[in-house]
């Protein structure tokens, strides 16, 4: 059961409604994150306003593949949960592909190096090595895709953070263990 409140419908603040039904919209339902989110306005434009914007410096397929590696290096069961779902049926990655990026790698080479420096930045609390820099440049990305690299997976701490001290109760079919079917 979620620690924090979440609101009802008639009950979510001023401001934050025309979000929510943004994210209806979008995702043809609002998940239960975004729902408790939205009992603070301006937390929830936040996240909303950083996952925009970082769309439209990453493709999709890399921000979730940043966004599972991220999520199974912290155990969010929550955020694996909506990245799997969203991952598989709004970006078209296969159940591989998730499987792989939860384990920091891909099908796609260029998105496995990326999937690796996504869990370095957290395994090491930003402090990668010269080694870890130079892999990532080695696949191809330059120093501005890598600032926007780390960002993403900033955005996947905050939300994972959010999820692990709410103990959001999951509303999509949750994420099986790495390796096991789905």
């Amino acid at each position: 059961m979620s620690r924090l409140n979440v609101p009802s419908s008639d009950d979510v603040p001023a401001g934050a409604q025309g979000i929510l039904d943004n994210i209806g919209g979008q995702l043809g339902f609002v998940p239960n994150m975004f729902k408790t989110i939205a009992s603070n306005p301006t937390v929830l434009d936040a996240v909303v306003t950083l996952q925009s914007t970082m769309s439209r410096v990453l493709d999709a397929k890399t921000r979730h593949t940043i966004a599972l590696a991220v999520s199974e290096a912290n155990g969010c069961a929550y955020c694996l949960a909506i990245h799997t779902y969203v991952s598989s049926e709004l970006s078209g990655m296969s159940s591989d592909d998730i499987d792989l990026a939860r384990a920091g790698s891909s099908v796609d080479p260029k998105r496995a190096a990326v999937a690796r420096f996504a869990q370095r930045v957290v395994e090491s609390r930003g402090r990668v090595s010269d080694a870890d820099l130079a892999a990532v440049r080695g696949a191809g990305y330059t120093d501005p895709q890598i600032l926007a690299i780390v960002t993403v997976a900033v955005q996947a701490l905050l939300t994972n953070f959010l999820n692990n001290v709410n103990q959001t109760d999951i509303d999509i079919p949750s994420a099986s263990s790495v390796g096991t079917p789905s």
